[in-house]
């Protein structure tokens, strides 16, 4: 048998490592005396602690191993492990590399602009539930009366929520635009024609968070778009205007009105 410090020579593994893997029951003494306290190892004991140095390299919680080794893992069990940890490896050199990507183009953008105008946010959301009136209406300017018009049939309902407008042209159009005026609620509620309710489906978007005046939103939609290009996205499905806090009445010069603009996106 061999003295804590001795086999910590042997191993070249600290005394505290040592110790921190027998509370954790992942590498016990095969002998604790019980009037001083001392821990004595075996040098047979080297193979299970180089198999945990081992999946701790491959970023293997303790834990996981802690389990794995107590479950007595066979070659089959080590491979599916294995397996799973490059799967989860892969995917987080994924994550980091579309981070480096956004960091990459958002200098760029700096550089390009001068400042920040704003901060994109990548983001997915979940399926949500929505009441809502879809129409052709004049101009984006007219998209308070389709609300105003919304909350007349809403309004005996007793609903509330987050006020939202989905815009469902592909392109900019100065007249005939398609808008749908909705919020969005907890769970389904029970409509008549002409609103609908649905489950809108949930998404990847590019989101930034206009504060300010309506008249200076096209500042907004320019920072998210040129986002968007340069991180090679392409929009995918309808643009959502989520209004955060208004201020009545509203007015498209008040400085105090919060938009969130949610684009969904997919790679290119």
């Amino acid at each position: 048998m061999l003295k804590i410090g001795e086999f910590s020579s042997l191993s070249q593994i600290p005394i505290t490592t040592l110790r921190h893997y027998d509370e954790l029951g992942l590498l016990k003494p095969i002998h604790v005396d019980a009037e001083s306290g001392y821990r004595y190892y075996s040098v047979s004991q080297l193979p299970r602690l180089h198999r945990i140095l081992a999946l701790k390299d491959l970023g293997f919680p303790l834990e996981r191993v802690a389990e794995a080794l107590e479950a007595g893992v066979n070659g089959d069990a080590l491979k599916g492990m294995l397996l799973l940890r490059r799967a989860e490896q892969e995917s987080h050199v994924q994550e980091e590399t579309e981070r480096l990507a956004r960091l990459k183009a958002l200098l760029h953008l700096i550089e390009q602009e001068g400042q920040m105008t704003g901060d994109v946010v990548l983001k997915a959301i979940g399926p949500q539930w929505f009441v809502s009136l879809r129409e052709s209406i004049p101009a984006y300017r007219t998209i308070g009366q389709l609300f105003g018009k919304l909350h007349g049939f809403i309004g005996p309902m007793g609903v509330q929520g987050t006020g939202v407008a989905l815009l469902h042209d592909t392109e900019f159009k100065e007249r005939d635009v398609d808008v749908e005026a909705g919020v969005y609620l907890k769970q389904e509620a029970r409509v008549s024609q002409p609103l609908n309710c649905y489950e809108l489906s949930g998404a990847t978007v590019a989101s930034v968070v206009h504060h300010g005046a309506f008249e200076h939103i096209a500042e907004a939609y320019g920072t998210l778009l040129r986002w968007i290009e340069t991180n090679q996205y392409r929009p995918a499905g309808a643009t959502r205007e989520i209004f955060l806090h208004l201020s009545y009445p509203i007015t498209r010069e008040d400085p105090s009105n919060v938009v969130e603009i949610q684009v969904p996106v997919e790679k290119n």
